[in-house]
């Protein structure tokens, strides 16, 4: 009996550091939105409820395991969620976890990941503007990623989506505040081995100032329809954020480029954020520039959004938004949006 009970004691002991080494999370993020919303060239303005006004809704999972010598083993599985329809994905054909599918190893050498995850240009877009990730009121996201009647998919500077599938990732450590992540795209075409979608970014973090850039350079589209071949665009885009303590303050400026279609767009974006009762919230302000020149044509689209956001916990915070948008020739349109977020 006696016997048995050590045999059982082991057992657990063994089941309870194989257990504090290994941990996996259930996260997400719910961000819904009411508002009232007119771009650019819109005939209309339509009242919405809406998901991700500041950020995409999603949710997932995420472990590591700890391999020993340093060495960890992890894994990302998260979808992205439309809180207003209770829909998977951004949009109707988007993969269900199309937001991070990867599997990864770690260690003092950095990180390796393989599968879908982040594209090269999302990291810099994102830190470099006072709204985040946001694809409903940054002006800086707008113009690189979303289209609208007045504003054609071919004007867009993103190359292939803001995530990328079939890809290998390196991240660098941090040296001294400066790191970088590598990204390869298997292009899959048999008798196209050449098309792949290559592209990097580096980010320097030192105290209140931050920098950072991007290049990619894309064959293949993102991720619907899946392995797709498209005209080669290259995208590039250099910034940086200083924090004076009283406001933040953000600069940037890219181009993109088809070769195929004479297509050059070039976009320069401001933006300050100024937190106000003891951090509690924040003032934002941000504009945005964009000049898309094909062969003879050129079109220039101008959107400014300021808005406020307020934490009610760490967890939990409400906003309010107002955006201006402006496309050469068409008539300009307003927007206005209160929302929710809350973490988990």
């Amino acid at each position: 009996m006696k016997k048995s009970l050590i045999a059982m004691g082991a057992a657990l002991a063994c089941f309870g550091t194989a257990h504090a080494e290994s941990s996996v999370q259930l996260m997400g993020l719910m961000d819904a939105y009411a508002g009232s919303v007119r771009m650019a060239g819109d005939a209309d303005r339509t009242s919405v409820v809406g998901s991700g006004g500041l950020t995409t809704s999603w949710f997932g999972f995420k472990g590591t395991e700890d391999l020993g010598g340093g060495l960890k083993a992890g894994f990302l599985l998260t979808s992205f969620l439309r809180v207003d329809t209770g829909s998977p994905g951004r949009f109707n054909p988007d993969p269900f976890f199309s937001r991070d599918a990867s599997v990864s190893l770690s260690g003092d050498f950095g990180s390796v990941a393989l599968g879908r995850g982040m594209a090269p240009n999302f990291l810099p877009t994102i830190l470099l503007n006072p709204f985040g990730d946001s694809f409903t009121v940054s002006p800086l996201v707008l113009h690189a990623n979303m289209s609208t009647a007045g504003w054609p998919a071919g004007n867009l500077t993103t190359p292939a989506d803001t995530g990328w599938s079939n890809q290998i990732t390196y991240t660098t450590p941090s040296f001294g505040g400066l790191k970088a992540n590598l990204h390869y795209q298997f292009g899959e075409q048999a008798g196209n081995s050449g098309k792949s979608n290559i592209g990097l970014n580096v980010m320097y973090f030192g105290g209140p100032l931050t920098l950072m850039g991007f290049y990619e350079r894309a064959d293949i589209s993102n991720p619907v329809p899946p392995n797709s071949l498209m005209n080669r665009k290259t995208d590039w885009m250099l910034g940086g954020a200083y924090d004076f303590g009283v406001a933040k303050a953000y600069l940037t400026y890219g181009q993109a480029k088809v070769d195929a279609t004479d297509f050059t767009g070039k976009t320069f974006s401001l933006g300050a954020e100024v937190p106000v009762l003891n951090k509690a919230g924040a003032i934002k302000a941000a504009v945005a520039r964009t000049k898309a020149t094909t062969g003879p044509g050129e079109a220039t689209r101008t959107t400014a959004s300021l808005g406020y956001d307020h934490f009610l916990s760490k967890r939990t915070d409400v906003y309010a938004v107002g955006m201006h948008d402006k496309v050469t020739d068409l008539s300009s349109g307003t927007s206005l949006v209160v929302g929710i977020r809350h973490r988990f």
